[in-house]
């Protein structure tokens, strides 16, 4: 077991650093925030153009086949960049879905289109408050149609098909749903990042297919979508945790006060320092979520648990701090800070509330010791 990447993964990385430093860099985020667009379209299509969408998609369905620990890399530079284009809905969320339990019809059909960019995919699953379960769940399936309302679909007034939870009958399955069919409203909702923003989704007998050929998908088929996505959502939050830890070191070494570098105070150190052990922390625990995913381990269930657990805190403590390290210019609108708190309080709940999260991971460890 390696706990780092490899020469070529490290080499990715500084292509892929490259490239979002060109073409997301700070100002293109603020665009997306102030103006109309939905996400930045230009390094979407160029994410597409050159196979980052891609990069884990198995050949088979036009992708490259490099495996999750790749994957872990493009994340990590996503999240550092705060790119804000639906990657993670799409890749992590709706390919995922369609790899674990598609029928070959609809991998086939779905699965490059999402890995070039021509189709943008979400998953739509919370109704309710509260937490992720079977009993949460309202939207029903019949006769081929879908009803029902989903909330804080990330991405869900740009993309293009979504896998949607739904009953049918007594049971929880599935569903492919083309976002473009009739019976379908979408609408806005204000949400803390709107560089990823949220929808809710109201289906009315909309046209929808069973996940799936002779078996349908059902709960333990999303448990493990959520399981994979949570490794790779570390790996997102862990980069934005690392650009935010940087970004308060280095005004930390300009700013002065009292005649010295606010660094140089005991307060601003240790706040530092904090920052550093906590991204450390969360590092190892997600580099091993992703031996985990990549050799699809007894372990995952427990190690994406501690992932995300470790990664969400990290990201939380790291733009927290930022904006206390630069005091109260951090909280005006021109200044960038809030563009890392936004973004790490949108990934905190993009898959399950923290709580869930830890429950989960009680759980895990519970069993893990039982056994």
């Amino acid at each position: 077991m390696n706990f780092d990447y490899s020469d070529d993964e490290k080499q990715l990385k500084r292509i892929l650093r490259d490239l979002l430093m060109s073409e997301s860099d700070i100002r293109s985020v603020r665009r997306v925030l102030d103006g109309p667009a939905y996400y930045n379209g230009e390094l979407w299509e160029a994410l597409a153009k050159l196979g980052w969408l891609s990069v884990a998609l198995p050949e088979t369905y036009g992708g490259q086949g490099l495996g999750y620990i790749a994957l872990c890399s493009v994340a990590e530079e996503l999240g550092r960049a705060l790119a804000a284009v639906p990657f993670g809905s799409s890749i992590f969320l709706a390919a995922e879905a369609l790899l674990i339990a598609g029928s070959e019809r609809q991998r086939a059909s779905l699965v490059p289109a999402l890995g070039n960019g021509k189709l943008v995919g979400t998953m739509a699953l919370a109704e309710k408050p509260g937490p992720l379960s079977p009993n949460n769940i309202d939207a029903f399936f019949r006769h081929d149609q879908l009803s029902g309302i989903k909330i804080a679909v990330t991405d869900g007034m740009s993309a293009d098909v979504a896998i949607v939870a739904a009953r049918d009958g007594d049971d929880i399955a599935l569903f492919v749903v083309d976002l473009n069919a009739p019976g379908i409203v979408r609408e806005t909702v204000n949400s803390m990042d709107p560089t990823r923003p949220l929808a809710r989704l109201i289906f009315d007998k909309a046209p929808a297919e069973p996940l799936g050929d002779r078996r349908r998908a059902d709960w333990s088929v999303l448990e493990r979508v959520l399981d994979r996505s949570a490794v790779l959502f570390a790996f997102e939050q862990l980069g934005g945790a690392d650009a935010a830890l940087e970004k308060a070191r280095d005004y930390a070494l300009t700013r002065q006060a009292f005649g010295k570098q606010i660094g140089a105070f005991q307060a601003v150190k240790h706040k530092l320092a904090d920052i550093y052990i906590a991204n450390e922390l969360a590092r190892s625990n997600a580099y091993y979520a992703a031996w985990a995913l990549e050799e699809d381990a007894a372990v995952l269930p427990l190690a994406a648990a501690t992932a995300r657990v470790g990664s969400t805190e990290a990201f939380e403590r790291a733009a927290r701090d930022l904006i206390q390290v630069h005091g109260g210019i951090a909280i005006t609108w021109e200044h960038d800070c809030h563009f890392y708190y936004r973004r790490s309080r949108h990934l905190t709940t993009v898959i399950g509330a923290p709580i869930q999260w830890r429950k989960r991971l009680v759980g895990q460890l519970a069993n893990t010791n039982a056994a």
